[in-house]
């Protein structure tokens, strides 16, 4: 799609262009459903731009890992929370005296408090356990079960955190209610476009999937479906926001309305 279409971000979109080079270089992913769209096509590309609410893109994207096994996608989304954020990090001998999180030295003693090792290699971890393991650190959470709330309380929301600086959100969703395969998964958001009502999810199985855009209804469903593991109540969504950030002010509202 021609960039002089979009006049005025031309800047905007070269750095997307440099992100996407160093994070969504993914090799033979699984076949997308028709209700989903690839970030990296000219549909994607145009939502992106013509969304305000992506404030989060780019702190996640900076940090994007993907998840190292297949029980670690929680794992995998709060490290890049946790650096996105600046979250004072502990050193890790793979880098030497830099401190960073990674997937190996987030996992300690508290974390196993919460959900020990031997569990979240079997099973991966519940959107309770997810806000659990948040709660450890200097962030402000909101753990939000589908079922207490409705679709249009999950939009705003999601929205106006997406929209503001050092805020975060987290999903925990049913793979196939989406088309996908196949089973319970976990990935963060990181921006919305009111128009075509669609968030971002920046997948961490990059080896399965791309990052896509998906209706606010769809990811939605796919989030209000019970979970076994979590005495079946529904995934949902945790809000996640720097301590400090939250303390001064709470995240202002997208200029877009809610599509009626």
């Amino acid at each position: 799609m021609p960039l002089r279409m979009f006049p005025g971000r031309f800047l905007q979109c070269a750095a997307l262009v440099l992100c996407l080079g160093a994070t969504a270089a993914y090799a033979e992913t699984l076949p997308l459903p028709s209700n989903l769209t690839d970030l990296n096509s000219d549909e994607g590309e145009r939502f992106f731009l013509e969304s305000n609410a992506r404030a989060a893109y780019f702190p996640i994207a900076d940090h994007f890992v993907t998840q190292k096994n297949l029980a670690y996608c929680g794992v995998a989304s709060i490290v890049m929370v946790l650096n996105a954020a600046g979250v004072p990090a502990p050193t890790t001998p793979e880098f030497q005296s830099y401190r960073i999180f990674t997937q190996d030295n987030f996992l300690d003693e508290r974390t196993d408090a919460v959900l020990p090792r031997k569990i979240l290699d079997r099973q991966g971890m519940t959107l309770d356990q997810l806000g659990g393991l948040l709660a450890l650190h200097p962030l402000t959470i909101e753990v939000h079960h589908a079922a207490d709330g409705g679709l249009d309380a999950f939009r705003a929301a999601a929205r106006d955190y997406l929209a503001a600086k050092n805020h975060f959100v987290i999903v925990n969703y049913l793979r196939k209610t989406l088309g996908q395969q196949a089973g319970g998964h976990i990935s963060p958001l990181a921006a919305y476009d009111a128009k075509a009502d669609r968030f971002l999810i920046l997948d961490v199985a990059r080896y399965k999937y791309p990052p896509v855009w998906v209706s606010a209804s769809d990811l939605f469903a796919a989030m209000n479906t019970t979970d076994a593991d979590n005495d079946n109540k529904t995934r949902g969504y945790v809000l996640i926001a720097k301590a400090e950030t939250e303390a001064a002010a709470k995240p202002d509202a997208a200029k877009d309305p809610p599509p009626q």
